[in-house]
């Protein structure tokens, strides 16, 4: 017996009624402020939202996700753009805790791997093959070198630029839209003789690139504008596909980022810029502060919505860089304000000279770690490098431990980028660079016996039988080894990354002992690039994001867990402490002529850049800020004696900081 069951029509105010009786699972009103919550409600349409320092900036946005999946919006159309690879993995982390499995289906990265992405699956729309290999910096300088010297520039009578300097030119050309004949003109004066010879350079290393399928981090993004541009089949796509856009930090992008947002937002223009114009301090690497400002002329009928309830910093601290921002030239106006009570004014310490600097820092430090403040809730932070050379002395007397960030990073180290060659060559066989590499670790193989064998690989039906390569009795042992080996790996149709670094491994090993005296260090730094491969399901996209995100570890035995927990103070650039926050926060040299700098002091852009980033400085402390300066300091360069105190001091006026005077005791302790 069949049971019948009647549908009835539903009414157009039923619907609308379901609809606007959606019931979410998270009180967004409770766990959000009204600013947030704002920022949060606006769906559609373009939305610039101005994040103090300490704001909740990343919170809005892990709402802001939650909040449009419980709206019905599908998760893969969400894609989240950020400056890190890390801090969009946080979000989408954060954000699947808060809604479930959902959140692990939004989009998130950086520009260079969403343009990776893309480019792979569509890249063929503009001739580019998938199967491209991505360039880091060490490799697009040998192949530099390389062309100087097909070119016979290495004879220059006069200085001709190293690759790296190059290598800059062209980076800072594209990124910030500059023809290289004026980067060279404004930036590298001492090398203008030379214009036409870069150039030359510069088109050959452009065809070669194209010739070997290479890319290397600036035509990431070139490329993925020239797909968006010129085939309009393929930005439809993309924009369908990703129809809600999210980026992060966007006072931190370049000329070319802010295209490719504009590009991708489409004809919905449903895009979310989030960040905050005072915070811009990239400049040298691209950023122009002035896409944020531009946002709502470029898209207008733009929403803005302001953070300004700071979470972090006591109300002295907020007063002190309300004030130091308030003299800024240009720029949206904020106010950041905060609910908490109590907090001392930040200090201000006028030091007789750099060693007396030292010893204040040092002393105070000791003095907050016997009040609880652990070493590793303090930093110290400076302009330049250079600046914390006296302090690390002195910390070195007092046997106080300290990490200085910086020094070379994971894919810098030459064993990881030795087998990282083995790997490029089995995805991307016409992989030049990558073969050179490799064929130089052979016993009596040199540039010029690499370049030879390479020619003969180039032109063979199976580049990894080398078995065939006529060659000297040790150089075919090796190249039988090494053969051996690849065509082994180039066989399994369904590689496992893990795998192949570990048989790498075992074959590069008597390499690596005859090169190294720290081989069982290096060993451990190899086992842990295969644990990393380990999380990846195909080769490809462990060396993309390898190459993109590359892991900021240091290497000789940093990569391998040592046990060592000892509590270390942190010394750190201002750029490098960029989104951190500690409880205590020194700031040295605080002095007119090293912060700002004198060059900045010729250029009004410059001049306001470095209040930005004493801005950021100073709002890295939540409970302690101490800006210290030494007084009559004699500086070489501009033959001058330096003896006032920034002009951001002043900016801020003696009314809201408090000054320490200091006073040598009998014992020479302050």
């Amino acid at each position: 017996m069949t049971r019948e069951y009647a549908l009835r029509p539903v009414s157009g105010a039923q619907v609308a009624g379901a609809t606007a009786s959606r019931r979410f699972g998270i009180d967004y009103e409770r766990e959000l402020n009204p600013a947030q919550n704002e920022a949060v409600q606006i769906i559609n349409g373009p939305i610039l939202c101005l994040a103090g320092a300490g704001s909740g900036k990343t919170r809005t946005l892990v709402y802001r996700v939650a909040r449009m999946v419980e709206n019905g919006i599908l998760p893969e159309s969400i894609l989240l753009l950020t400056f890190t690879r890390k801090s969009a993995m946080e979000m989408l982390e954060r954000a699947q805790q808060l809604i479930g499995a959902e959140g692990r289906r939004v989009n998130g990265g950086t520009y260079h791997s969403a343009a990776n992405l893309i480019l792979r699956r569509h890249g063929i729309a503009i001739g580019l093959p998938s199967n491209f290999s991505i360039l880091d910096e060490g490799d697009s300088g040998d192949i530099l070198q390389m062309i100087r010297a097909d070119l016979n520039l290495e004879k220059k009578e006069t200085r001709f630029p190293q690759k790296s300097t190059i290598k800059a030119m062209l980076s800072a050309s594209i990124n910030r839209g500059i023809s290289i004949d004026r980067i060279i003109s404004d930036d590298y004066p001492h090398f203008i003789e030379h214009t036409g010879d870069i150039c030359r350079m510069l088109a050959e290393y452009a065809a070669y690139k194209t010739r070997t399928h290479l890319l290397d981090y600036d035509d990431l993004l070139l490329d993925l504008i020239r797909l968006l541009e010129e085939a309009p089949y393929a930005r439809a796509e993309l924009s369908h596909r990703y129809r809600f856009l999210m980026v992060d930090e966007y006072q931190d992008t370049n000329p070319l980022q802010a295209r490719i947002t504009r590009l991708l937002a489409g004809d919905e223009r449903n895009v979310m810029a989030v960040g905050d114009d005072a915070q811009s301090i990239y400049a040298f690497r691209g950023a122009d502060f002035r896409n944020i400002l531009r946002f709502p002329e470029e898209f207008p009928g733009c929403r803005m919505v302001r953070l300004e309830e700071n979470y972090r910093s006591t109300a002295p601290i907020l007063d002190s860089t309300n004030r130091l921002m308030s003299h800024a030239t240009s720029g949206f106006q904020k106010k950041l304000f905060t609910r908490r009570t109590g907090g001392e004014k930040p200090a201000l310490l006028a030091c007789a000279d750099e060693e007396q600097q030292s010893n204040f820092v040092a002393q105070r430090i000791l003095e907050l770690r016997e009040e609880g403040v652990p070493l590793s809730k303090v930093v110290v932070l400076f302009r330049s490098g250079f600046h914390s050379y006296g302090l690390e002395l002195e910390l070195r007397r007092r046997d106080i431990p300290y990490q200085k960030w910086g020094g070379f990073k994971f894919l810098e180290a030459t064993h990881i980028k030795d087998v990282l060659a083995h790997l490029r060559i089995l995805v991307n066989p016409c992989d030049q660079v990558s073969w050179i590499r490799v064929l130089m670790l052979l016993e009596g193989v040199g540039p010029r016996t690499a370049a030879k064998i390479f020619s003969d690989i180039s032109t063979a039906t199976n580049p990894f039988d080398l078995s065939r390569i006529t060659a000297g009795s040790k150089i075919k042992e090796g190249l039988g080894s090494l053969g051996s080996m690849l065509c082994r790996l180039s066989g399994d149709p369904r590689p496992d990354t893990s795998s192949l670094i570990d048989i790498i491994t075992d074959y590069y090993s008597p390499i690596l002992k005859n090169r190294h005296d720290d081989f069982p260090k290096r060993l451990k730094d190899l086992d842990q690039l295969a644990t990393i491969g380990g999380k990846y399901q195909g080769l490809e996209e462990f060396l993309a994001d390898l190459t993109l995100e590359p892991p900021t570890n240091s290497v000789n035995g940093r990569l391998a867990d040592d046990g060592e927990k000892e509590e270390r103070l942190v010394l750190s650039t201002i750029h490098s402490a960029k989104g951190l926050e500690w409880h205590s926060v020194f700031v040295i040299w605080a002095l007119e002529g090293r912060f700002p700098s004198f060059p900045a002091l010729q250029n009004p852009e410059r001049l306001e850049e470095e209040r930005r980033l004493m801005y950021v400085a100073m709002t890295r402390a939540r409970e302690n800020l101490y800006l210290c300066y030494p007084v009559s300091i004699w500086d070489a360069a501009s033959g001058s004696l330096l003896a006032e105190p920034s002009r951001f001091i002043r900016d801020i006026g003696d009314e809201l900081l408090e000054r320490w005077s200091l006073q040598f005791d009998r014992s020479n302790q302050f």
